[in-house]
């Protein structure tokens, strides 16, 4: 910040700039005591103050320092990166992501009994149950199982509402597909469950 010499030896009132000989307090805005203004404090306080914050700009001192902490975490002891998909990571216990179809490990059969409560447990209204009855057993039993995951948001409501633990969310998080019938899910999808690309070294 630069004030001409023109400034100093002739200020205007009102400029904040303090007057000399004769002045009246009012016309200054600085605050300041008459002491300070009559000495060279003005100068320093209006013209050098913003040198330091010019010169840091200039030099970038802050993005010196930003990179100064970056490297100092170079170090391989300090790293935390997760080197996935090489690298699994370790989600949390209670995570819920993608939903399964479970199946009776003895039989082989779907623990389903098509009763319908998880789609009317589901606030996205996002499953679709379809069955049909037995004659010679005079049992409903399911045809088909829809789940969209593209309007999913995995409160849990579903599996909780499932009086077999026949749906299930799952650890699976990934979940990404390439267009958007790929999120919606069948029976055999939610059967086989995810089946994602394993990468080895």
């Amino acid at each position: 910040m630069a004030i001409s010499t023109d400034v100093m030896l002739n200020p205007k009132p009102g400029s904040g700039v303090p007057t000399q000989e004769g002045s009246d307090p009012s016309e200054t805005t600085t605050g300041l005591p008459d002491s300070f203004c009559g000495s060279k404090g003005w100068w320093y306080a209006y013209g050098d103050m913003g040198i330091p914050s010019l010169l840091r700009k200039i030099l970038m001192l802050d993005l010196l320092q930003g990179l100064k902490v970056t490297f100092l975490y170079q170090d391989p002891k300090e790293i935390y990166t997760e080197q996935y998909p090489l690298q699994r990571p370790q989600v949390a216990e209670r995570y819920r992501g993608a939903p399964r179809l479970n199946v009776n490990p003895d039989t082989n059969e779907t623990m389903c009994i098509a009763c319908d409560l998880c789609a009317l447990a589901c606030p996205e209204n996002l499953i679709v149950v379809s069955s049909e009855r037995n004659e010679k057993t005079r049992r409903k039993e399911l045809t088909n199982f829809t789940y969209d995951l593209s309007r999913c948001m995995f409160c849990g409501l579903c599996e909780d509402a499932c009086p077999t633990d026949a749906l299930e969310l799952t650890q699976d998080f990934e979940l990404a597909s390439y267009t958007r019938d790929g999120a919606i899910w069948n029976r055999e999808m939610l059967e086989k469950g995810p089946q994602p690309t394993q990468y080895k070294r």
